[in-house]
């Protein structure tokens, strides 16, 4: 009895020691922020005394995996750990907690250039003749590796016997007339947590005359809020939404999985093109192998594009598509207008009682 009393104790010691020795890996901080996936890449993953390469992340796992073992194939001694957040919780860590890290990725731009803005950040020059566009990087702080699509992704089943809205305005008129059949069955990112959803709103009420109309029929067909694009296509694909609007395209594209079940549409009146950034953290324990992998995105982006060894998801760009209604979210300070504080509140304030209508 005293042995089973005294293994319990030491069990619950246990756990306490190492939410302590986790909390100090996440910056010292008791009230860590939410991680949704952590993992470890190389050779030397286990081994100690490693050159290990912290990354925070709002990218999927799985679709950057391929880039960090390209990256790792020329460096045995180099473990990257990867952690995924989200955009909100990313900004968290970075903020609130001081978290131990030394690379952020990001989708949600006008977030990270607030960081780099706010002195969170540190300057890079990359390495080599590389060349970047003017479009993909901002004061040597924020650089953009990837342009990706904000796309509405249907349900075949959902639409039988309709045809399929290319556009808001098809969309809109496709509610009005049929809303018995869609009430329940529209999603879109809760903006109020998600970093990203909030960036794809704004973006919206800039560009379209009609964004608070169509988020009115949405809100009056009992619209529902998700945290992520990955939990909304699944939704669509179960047959539980018919449309998830704003959805990220390169998430939806890389579910061949699932190609039956869902159709992702880029609307021809204009489809917004996200830029994926990668910013060195000012408090990086290793910044030179922060601005390496860094280097190894932006040839993944901007380099050799038939090199094997930068496998990225590649999207139609202005450039390389200019009949395509493609809009880039463009670098710079104007992204930083509606994270003002007055600004977001009244934007949050008009954006609940039209989608919530309460």
């Amino acid at each position: 009895m005293r042995f089973l009393v005294f293994s319990n104790v030491l069990t619950a010691a246990l756990r306490v020691i190492s939410l302590f020795c986790l909390a100090g890996i996440l910056g010292g901080s008791a009230q860590a922020f939410e991680i949704e996936d952590q993992r470890r890449f190389g050779p030397a993953a286990g081994a100690a005394g490693a050159d290990v390469l912290r990354v925070l992340s709002t990218t999927d796992t799985d679709l950057l995996a391929p880039l960090i073992e390209s990256f790792l194939r020329s460096r045995p001694t180099v473990v990257v750990d990867y952690v995924t957040v989200s955009s909100s919780e990313l900004m968290r860590a970075v903020v609130e907690d001081d978290a131990a890290f030394d690379l952020a990725v990001s989708s949600a731009l006008d977030l990270q250039t607030k960081l780099a803005n706010d002195g969170y950040t540190r300057a890079h020059s990359p390495a080599g003749r590389l060349r970047i566009p003017d479009c993909a990087v901002w004061r040597d702080h924020v650089f953009a590796f990837s342009q990706e699509p904000a796309s509405i992704v249907l349900s075949p089943a959902a639409f039988e016997g309709l045809e399929m809205p290319r556009s808001r305005q098809a969309l809109m008129s496709l509610l009005r007339r049929y809303p018995n059949r869609f009430r329940g069955r529209i999603g879109t990112y809760d903006v109020e947590t998600s970093g990203l959803g909030y960036l794809f709103a704004t973006q919206d009420l800039r560009t379209s005359e009609s964004f608070w109309r169509m988020m009115e029929i949405f809100g009056s067909l009992d619209l529902r809020l998700y945290c992520c694009s990955g939990e909304m296509i699944e939704a669509v694909a179960r047959g539980e939404l018919a449309i998830a609007y704003n959805v990220l395209g390169s998430y939806a594209r890389a579910r061949v999985d699932l190609a039956d079940r869902i159709e992702i549409v880029d609307p021809q009146d204009y489809t917004n093109m996200m830029l994926r950034t990668a910013v060195v953290l000012k408090g990086a324990d290793r910044p030179d192998l922060a601005g390496a992998f860094i280097d190894h995105l932006l040839r993944a982006a901007w380099g050799n594009q038939r090199d094997p060894a930068y496998p990225f998801p590649r999207y139609a760009t202005a450039e390389t598509s200019p009949t395509a209604a493609l809009r880039p979210i463009q670098m710079g300070p104007g992204l930083l207008v509606f994270l003002d504080r007055l600004k977001r509140a009244r934007f949050l304030e008009e954006w609940r009682s039209t989608v919530l209508q309460k």
